[in-house]
C-alpha cells in the first residue's frame, strides 16, 4: 500500500485538531508531527517541502505566509482559512457545486477549503443561478447560525465557561464579514450577498436558510421547480443530497445538530406548492462538511484516493 505523507500547519486548533482525528486512524497516510517543534519555522519550512500534501489550519497571514514557504511544485496545499477562497490560481474545495470541480481540484496544486457558512449558502444557491431561475443580480439575503465551535478558542471558551448565559448571538451586524466575497462569486451572483450570522449556545451543527419571495424572480417559479433545480444538480452525489417534498411538508422543525460527526450536506425546500414563497435551508456540521471533513475529502481527491475514505 501506498502511503502519503501529511503536514497539518495549525493541528491544535479546533479545525486542525478534527482533522488530525480524522487522519490518524488512517494506514494509508503517515503525518509529520512536529510536536514541541511546531513553531520552528525551519522544522515547518522542512515539513511544508518535504508532505505529499499539507494542509494550513492558520488565521489569515498565517497562512499566507506558510504558503509563501512552500517551494517544492510537488506538494499539494489545502487552506483552511478565508486567505485564497476568491484567489485566482487556487481550485475552490467544493467538489459538488459544479460539473468539472472535482476534476479541477484533483490537477490543482493549490485549493482552498470553504467556509461553512459559504458551503450551506453555494450548495443552496448555485444551481439556481445556473439554471436562470434567480438572476445574478437578484438581491440575496442569507440567515445563518452556527455551533459556537465556528469561532475558534475564544469563542469556545467564552461559551463553555462555568456561569455562562448566552443563549444566541447576532453578529456581523457591520455588514463586512468576511465570507460575503466567498459566497457572492462562487454562487455565481454579481450583486453582494446580505449575510445575517448568528451563534447558538451549543458546541457544532448549522443551519443555513435563504428566504426566497418566488413572485419577485422572472418567472415566478414554483416550489417544486426549485427543488427539481436542486434535485438535479446533486443528483449521484454520495456527501450533497436534497430532502423530498414529501418529507419537508410533513416537517414541523429543523435541528442544527442532524448531521453532527459527518461531511454530509442536506438541502432543504419548504413552502406552500400554491404559494409564492419558499424557505430553502441548508444543514451541515460546521466542523464537518463546513472544514475538518471538507478538507480530507479533498486531500482524497487531491491524492487520487477514494474521495469517502475516513468520512461518513
Amino acid at each position: 500500500m501506498t502511503h502519503h505523507t501529511i503536514f497539518i500547519d495549525g493541528e491544535a486548533g479546533t479545525t486542525g485538531l478534527e482533522i488530525r482525528e480524522r487522519l490518524e486512524a488512517r494506514s494509508d497516510l503517515e503525518l509529520i508531527l512536529l510536536g514541541d517543534r511546531r513553531r520552528d519555522v525551519e522544522a515547518r519550512r522542512e515539513a511544508l517541502n518535504g508532505a505529499d500534501a499539507v494542509i494550513l489550519c492558520l488565521p489569515d497571514d498565517a497562512a499566507r505566509e506558510a504558503v509563501a514557504m512552500v517551494e517544492n511544485p510537488s506538494v499539494k496545499v489545502i487552506d483552511a482559512s478565508t486567505a485564497y477562497r476568491v484567489a485566482p490560481g487556487w481550485a475552490y474545495g467544493f467538489p459538488e457545486m459544479d460539473e468539472g470541480q472535482r476534476a479541477l481540484i484533483a490537477r490543482s496544486q493549490f485549493v482552498s477549503n470553504p467556509g461553512c457558512y459559504p458551503t450551506g449558502f453555494i450548495g443552496l444557491m448555485r444551481p439556481l443561478v445556473k439554471a436562470g431561475l434567480v438572476p445574478a443580480g437578484h438581491p440575496v439575503t442569507v440567515n445563518a447560525v452556527s455551533g459556537y465551535s465556528g469561532g475558534g478558542k475564544a469563542m469556545i471558551a467564552e461559551f463553555e465557561a462555568e456561569g455562562a448565559a448566552t443563549a444566541y448571538r447576532a453578529y456581523g451586524l457591520a455588514l463586512k464579514h468576511k465570507h460575503v466575497p466567498e459566497m457572492t462569486k462562487h454562487s455565481g451572483l454579481s450583486r453582494e450577498v446580505l449575510f445575517a450570522p448568528a451563534v447558538g449556545n451549543y458546541r457544532q451543527g448549522m443551519l443555513v436558510e435563504v428566504p426566497l419571495h418566488l413572485a419577485a424572480l422572472p418567472e415566478t417559479p414554483s416550489v417544486e421547480r426549485i427543488h427539481g433545480a436542486l434535485v438535479e444538480a446533486y443528483d449521484g452525489q454520495y456527501f450533497v443530497e436534497v430532502a423530498d417534498l414529501d418529507e419537508t411538508d410533513a416537517m414541523t422543525g429543523l435541528e442544527p445538530e442532524g448531521l453532527n460527526g459527518t461531511n454530509r450536506l442536506r438541502l432543504y425546500v419548504f413552502g406552500d406548492r400554491s404559494g409564492e414563497q419558499a424557505r430553502l435551508v441548508a444543514l451541515l456540521d460546521n466542523l464537518g462538511k463546513g472544514a475538518s471533513g471538507a478538507a480530507v475529502q479533498n486531500l482524497n481527491i487531491l491524492l487520487g484516493l477514494d474521495e469517502a475514505a475516513g468520512l461518513i
